[in-house]
């Protein structure tokens, strides 16, 4: 586990002052004297004492090697932190605990060459599972404690590389790319892709390019990005994934990564977005994801769309390339969309404005894109603009994937011509948003692992509060590593998802932010929070008329909002 920042240790000795020892290891004792009894008279204690000895021996060894015995307090240190992970490693069974009894020359040298070609993280938490953040935390200040220098050195920026096949393009004919963070040693890979809506036709193509041109082009990309929520490279921040090979694939391409047509003198742009996944996917082959052992397939809004429509494809690219063992799965993060009615129907001018439906009817043909072929052959000829939406493409998918929706999505509500512009709603817009809630968790009652909080809000899993979303007591990294769990659960024998660990959450409560760990909403005008009963009032929810509905009184129904029940 400390391989994270072990890994990047470089030399700053003289450069910075040295930091003191932690708390816990300043209190450890001095250097044990010389034990002045004759020899005769030492051995029996020197027989009781056994392995004792010999860890003093390592310990004192490592001070001598360094030149002070605070490094041998640090390396001792480490010994209980590698203790504490070997127990967590043995779980219940206790075959964990075999591998610390005594072995002989060639059981060493077999167990060291299985450590150095086994994953990172071989580790069962089970035990630690209630306190996990807490425990990550701690984790990494005694691994920053006893590597100062490798922690400041720690690259926490993902990288930009450009792609080496030039002809594989953003829609202005710039070279896409791609940001990677590696994690040596780390069998497990995430693949994010941005979303950022798209264009249909070359009129507002050419409005997106004039007002939103990183969406379509990588003239101006920055070298180097943070990484964030399930990005980031924090523990605290990302409990279950922050060791990960990180990947973020900026969205220049306009078509909710579906486009297979390059720029030509009949084409002003290329919609290349699905070649994109394809050619980074080559290059990380390169790069180490050939040896991977699970792949991450996520995105958020029209990357999550994008998800769906293209992690069997790069499952199957994989294994065309001779990787079959490597499990491919999705996390579609606010992509799942609705092919429902709008609210009050519009002519097709603009993105904003155009049903979805006739939005990527007409992008597809404008894109020439492409959807996976089990999809396409459930539709006719011509019909295939239905894979675009979740409920109907998520049954023909092979590779597991997990669903995170918002149940009052902001974009879905924009899209539906429902727009919150700070006044209060009237009667029939409420009655469809509630509306919009209940058709949305119908369609997720088949999905195997799914988070859909009752939220007004859009997008979750690169935010850096996402840790704090809560559906029936559960965070969505919880949610994630108990899909995690079940996966490996499953592929090992065949097990049901593990009592305690669920991954089928959804929101019953029928109103936007009637969950309390919504994010914070803010008055349009003021910017000052509100909190959910002011909430429900500024967009003119009649307290009096939903208790009469729901049978209650009026008290009793703010004090069921307030709570969040």
């Amino acid at each position: 586990m400390l391989a994270a920042w072990e890994g990047a240790a470089g030399s700053c000795a003289g450069s910075r002052a040295a930091k003191p020892a932690p708390a816990a290891l300043s209190s450890l004792p001095s250097p044990p004297a010389a034990d002045p009894r004759p020899r005769g008279r030492r051995g029996g204690a020197r027989r009781s004492a056994g392995g004792a000895a010999r860890r003093r021996g390592l310990a004192a060894a490592a001070a001598a090697a360094s030149g002070g015995w605070r490094r041998a307090a640090m390396g001792t240190a480490a010994v209980h932190l590698l203790l504490l992970l070997g127990l967590l490693n043995a779980g219940p069974g206790g075959e964990g605990r075999k591998g610390w009894r005594r072995r002989g020359p060639a059981a060493r040298e077999r167990g060291e060459a299985a450590a150095a070609a086994a994953e990172s993280f071989p580790l069962d938490f089970t035990a630690v599972e209630g306190n996990m953040d807490s425990f990550m935390a701690q984790v990494k200040s005694l691994a920053q404690s006893l590597y100062p220098c490798s922690a400041q050195a720690l690259p926490h920026d993902l990288r930009l590389h450009l792609l080496h096949n030039a002809s594989v393009t953003c829609n202005d004919g710039s070279p896409a790319g791609y940001y990677l963070k590696e994690s040596k040693g780390s069998r497990r890979w995430l693949l994010f892709l941005e979303g950022g809506w798209y264009c249909f036709n070359r009129e507002n193509c050419d409005t997106r390019y004039d007002t939103m041109r990183r969406l379509m082009s990588s003239r101006e990309w920055p070298a180097t990005r943070v990484g964030t929520g399930i990005l980031s490279s924090q523990p605290e921040e990302n409990p279950h994934w922050w060791n990960a090979n990180m990947v973020f694939i900026p969205y220049c391409s306009s078509d909710v990564w579906s486009g297979a047509s390059s720029k030509s003198e009949k084409n002003e742009y290329a919609f290349m977005g699905a070649l994109i996944i394809q050619e980074v996917i080559k290059e990380l082959v390169g790069k180490g994801l050939g040896a991977a052992k699970v792949l991450l397939l996520a995105g958020s809004s029209a990357g999550g769309t994008g998800v769906l429509l293209n992690v069997d494809r790069v499952a199957e690219q994989l294994e065309e390339m001779g990787y079959p063992g490597i499990q491919v799965r999705g996390l579609a993060d606010s992509g799942w969309f609705l092919d429902n009615k709008q609210y009050r129907r519009t002519d097709c001018i603009d993105t904003i404005t155009c049903a979805p439906t006739e939005a990527i009817r007409r992008g597809i043909r404008y894109w020439n894109g492409i959807v996976p072929e089990r999809c396409k052959l459930q539709f006719k000829e011509g019909e295939e603009w239905n894979c675009f939406f979740g409920y109907k493409i998520y049954p023909t998918l092979r590779c597991p994937v997990f669903v995170v929706q918002w149940l009052f999505d902001e974009a879905q509500l924009t899209v539906d011509n429902v727009h919150l512009t700070g006044q209060p709603v009237q009667e029939g817009q409420w009655l469809y948003i509630q509306n919009l809630g209940r058709e949305l968790r119908n369609t997720l009652k088949d999905v195997t692992a799914s988070f859909a909080p009752a939220c007004l809000s859009h997008e979750i899993i690169t935010r850096n509060h996402w840790t704090d979303i809560q559906v029936k007591g559960t965070s969505l990294p919880r949610a994630l590593h108990c899909w995690d769990r079940s996966l490996h659960e499953s592929n090992k024998n065949g097990k049901a998802p593990l009592k305690g660990c669920p991954i089928h959450l959804i929101d019953s409560c029928p109103w936007p932010h009637c969950n309390p760990s919504c994010p914070t909403i803010r008055d349009q005008f003021t910017g000052q929070e509100m909190n959910v009963i002011q909430f429900l009032m500024h967009m003119g929810f009649d307290v009096q008329k939903m208790a009469q509905q729901q049978g209650l009184e009026p008290s009793k129904l703010l004090g069921m909002l307030s709570s969040g029940n």
